[in-house]
């Protein structure tokens, strides 16, 4: 395998200074190594006010002693994009600075006004946030239902698990924590203090909120079989693996097997041992901590992604197609080595380079900021790019400058037909990736589909298939927009638009380099 430094010229361009995205990402740290502090750093890619670019929204930490945020620093932040990589801090006149200590989010028009809302995820509390369509949004947490309180959740995400229409809630809860009871780990002869491994903690079940189409959820975790399955959950990723029409849960574990819930007609049946992918080839539970659940190889059948921890490598499962069988092909696909000395955190699969061909973006940093000081790695990371070179073959070339990177969304933030991404960092303000790598190569999007739409295009060179979900990565929300790379391919002749239950819809020679907007 290829592992390239940093070039020279990058494949992507920080465009952070000068942006108007000042945020600090704040974990309230104390010298304590209370577990909360290292999880922070959710953003999300979410076009606010429909104005056909996309905007950011960050969630910030709170001092330690309260979990309540005390003043403008500790507010998590929604920038307005205007264009040409600059942002407006409109957070005060959109009522989302937020209250308690956050984590991850999601964004979705869960009450189908065209809006797009939010759900983040924190504690004491989670909040719902509407958009009222006219910049503003209100807390609309209790009356709906989806407070989520006496839990750790880390990440959420939308999809509409029963084919009704509506945008459903999963939320990810973590561990049962107590700052009052955390254990001292680390070296205390030598007074090093670590995060504690995640053993130290019990496992707490996720929730799944259904959407009863009025403003309001019902929590049916225990009837789907969803609270069946107590575990350490760190990311959400959702697809319809097994092509049976409805969509499917990922849940990506901490130290502990993941779970595949296989979605049975609203029930779900949790298949992660037998599908192969709640452990590694060799039988080891990893530090899941960012998913994203798509087709990397262009076969019709959504493969699996997952950051993980430094000796742990980063797992990649190619889907089978048959007996809802995946395989590990980590060390096939030469992901193996080049990730066994990094913690990966968020991660994406979009055509970064626009060539047909989904590549891996990770965002890279230790758990613990003191690694230096009982072992041979660094605490902050560069980030990593896996080309999709060829078939069942990545090349990995490291990006810029290190850092405790975290969370990480993606989108088109300029408009000019290539995912940009934007990370955050613990203690810095994020770092705003533009992509300048698709220059050569064409390609084609869709918006305004629905969470869980399933399209299917076919070019000269052969078909590809992408789904619509905000799901993407760790503690983030990326764009809905349905984006595919064309390489050299000048047409599309047909793009085939399936819909949440079925119904389908046949474009045929839709126009290529734009975004088709699928209301129209």
């Amino acid at each position: 395998m290829t592992l390239l430094a940093a070039s020279v010229t990058s494949p992507f361009r920080d465009k952070t200074i000068g942006s108007g995205v000042t945020l600090v990402l704040r974990n309230g740290a104390l010298g304590k190594k209370h577990q909360i502090e290292t999880m922070v750093g959710g953003v999300a890619a979410i076009d606010y006010d429909r104005d056909g670019l996309q905007d950011l929204y960050f969630t910030n930490g709170a001092p330690q002693s309260t979990l309540v945020k005390s003043g403008r620093v500790w507010h998590n932040r929604l920038y307005r994009n205007l264009g040409d990589w600059r942002f407006e801090d409109v957070t005060d006149r959109a009522g989302v600075a937020g209250t308690g200590y956050d984590f991850g989010l999601a964004a979705a028009d869960y009450n189908g006004d065209g809006y797009p809302d939010l759900f983040v995820a924190g504690m004491p509390q989670s909040h719902l946030y509407r958009n009222r369509g006219d910049g503003t949004f209100e807390d609309v947490t209790t009356k709906a239902g989806v407070s989520n309180r006496q839990q750790w959740p880390i990440a959420a995400g939308w999809f509409d698990y029963n084919n009704d229409g509506n945008p459903d809630l999963f939320v990810v809860n973590y561990v049962r924590w107590d700052p009052a009871t955390e254990p001292y780990c680390g070296q205390p002869d030598k007074k090093i203090r670590t995060y504690c491994h995640p053993d130290n903690y019990s496992a707490l079940p996720n929730t799944l909120f259904r959407n009863n189409g009025d403003g309001t959820f019902r929590d049916v975790s225990a009837e789907t079989g969803i609270a069946s399955h107590p575990g350490k959950g760190m990311a959400v990723a959702f697809s319809d693996y097994d092509s049976d029409g409805d969509t499917d849960i990922f849940i990506g574990n901490d130290t502990v097997p993941s779970f595949l819930f296989r979605n049975d007609g609203g029930r779900f049946a949790e298949v992660g041992v037998e599908a192969g992918i709640a452990m590694t080839d060799d039988g080891l539970s990893v530090s899941a901590m960012g998913s994203d659940f798509r087709d990397l190889d262009n076969d019709g059948h959504p493969d699996l992604f997952l950051t993980a921890l430094a000796n742990e490598t980063f797992p990649l499962y190619r889907n089978l197609g048959r007996n809802g069988l995946f395989q590990d092909i980590t060390y096939p696909a030469q992901i193996g080595k080049a990730t066994l000395g990094l913690s990966g955190w968020s991660t994406g699969a979009f055509d970064f380079d626009n060539d047909g061909h989904k590549d891996l973006f990770t965002a890279n940093g230790d758990v613990n900021d003191n690694t230096e000081q009982y072992s041979s790695r660094t605490s902050r990371q560069r980030n990593t790019v896996f080309w999709n070179r060829k078939p069942g073959k990545f090349e990995a070339e490291t990006l810029g400058i290190p850092g405790l990177h975290r969370g990480a969304a993606f989108a088109d933030f300029d408009n000019d037909g290539a995912v940009d991404v934007v990370v955050t960092r613990l203690g810095e303000t994020p770092l705003l990736l533009q992509n300048q790598s698709a220059k050569s190569n064409n390609w084609i999007a869709f918006s305004n589909a629905p969470v869980g739409t399933q399209i299917k295009i076919t070019t000269e060179q052969g078909q590809q298939w992408n789904h619509a979900t905000t799901a993407v990565g760790y503690a983030g929300s990326s764009t809905p927009v349905v984006h595919f790379g064309l390489g050299k391919a000048k047409q599309v002749s047909e793009a085939v638009i399936t819909l949440p239950g079925g119904t389908k819809r046949t474009l045929r020679g839709p126009a290529v380099n734009r975004v088709l907007n699928l209301n129209e």
